[in-house]
């Protein structure tokens, strides 16, 4: 007997119509064995207040040689159900590096990255201040980045989980500002200290007048809000000029340094401040 439900069905069940279940993820050996060993490099890269030039922090940054840039390796891991371990890998060796940091390193905050699928699950935020106790670091001494993507996930969750990372010293930055994501909304809504701008706004500044219009304006926009200013990319002096003069707090770039071993960012640090003296 013909179903009329089935006509506007396609002959089908209602059940047959859910979406289909996402592929498996494709196992990664390689990058499995690394992680469990532990294998994965961390960098850091120099936050360099622009008018003094003191280095008053640093970036954890990911380096694997099997992968063919940090992109690669986190794309690579998501693929292979590996990002979580990775993130975590990654936030715990940088934390315990920069609890080992002595002589010119001494009191240098440490800034970690979080992936959007961390802010997402439950309960990371305590993993994330047990970890930084573990190490023996002052919360105070850790800012934890998250991407403008990372906004997108559950935004009352998010909210609470960084206020229970904020109430506990750490320091809460937003990367990657102006990628096109985030509502200006977030910087008033969510509990923020500090405001990192896209080196891709950065690359026209000296020549585009727009760029200068947009940095010049977020800048002040921040400024006005208490947060703190970091640019990223910044890779010529006539850059850093403008930037100094528009009230940037800090800057990373490759005019500055790229990102370093624990033992180049000491010698770096120690020139700086000779330098400086």
């Amino acid at each position: 007997m013909f179903n009329l439900r089935n006509k506007f069905l396609g002959g089908k069940r209602a059940s047959d119509n859910r979406p289909a279940p996402p592929p498996p993820k494709k196992r990664d050996r390689a990058l499995e064995r690394v992680i469990a060993q532990g294998g994965i490099a961390v960098l850091f890269q120099p936050q360099i207040d622009p008018v003094s030039g003191a280095i008053v922090g640093a970036e954890a940054l990911a380096r694997w040689e099997g992968a063919a840039s940090p992109e690669n390796l986190f794309e690579r891991a998501a693929a292979a159900g590996l990002d979580e371990r990775l993130s975590r890998l990654v936030q715990r060796k940088a934390l315990r590096a920069a609890a080992r940091w002595d002589g010119a390193l001494r009191g240098l905050d440490v800034s970690i990255n979080l992936l959007p699928a961390d802010l997402a699950r439950p309960g990371y935020e305590d993993w994330l201040l047990k970890e930084i106790d573990d190490a023996g670091i002052a919360p105070r001494g850790v800012t934890v980045e998250i991407t403008e993507s990372g906004l997108l996930v559950d935004k009352e969750a998010v909210a609470e989980r960084l206020a229970r990372l904020r109430s506990a010293g750490v320091r809460i930055a937003v990367d990657d500002f102006g990628t096109g994501y985030a509502s200006l909304a977030y910087l008033t809504s969510l509990p923020l200290d500090t405001l990192k701008i896209d080196r891709g706004l950065i690359a026209d500044l000296v020549g585009g007048s727009r760029d200068r219009i947009v940095v010049k304006a977020m800048i002040r926009l921040a400024r006005e809000l208490g947060l703190t200013v970091v640019v990223e990319g910044v890779e010529s002096t006539a850059q850093l000029s403008l930037l100094a003069e528009w009230g940037c707090d800090l800057y990373q770039g490759f005019l500055g340094a790229g990102a370093l071993s624990e033992e180049e960012l000491a010698r770096f640090v120690a020139a700086a401040s000779a330098e400086a003296a």
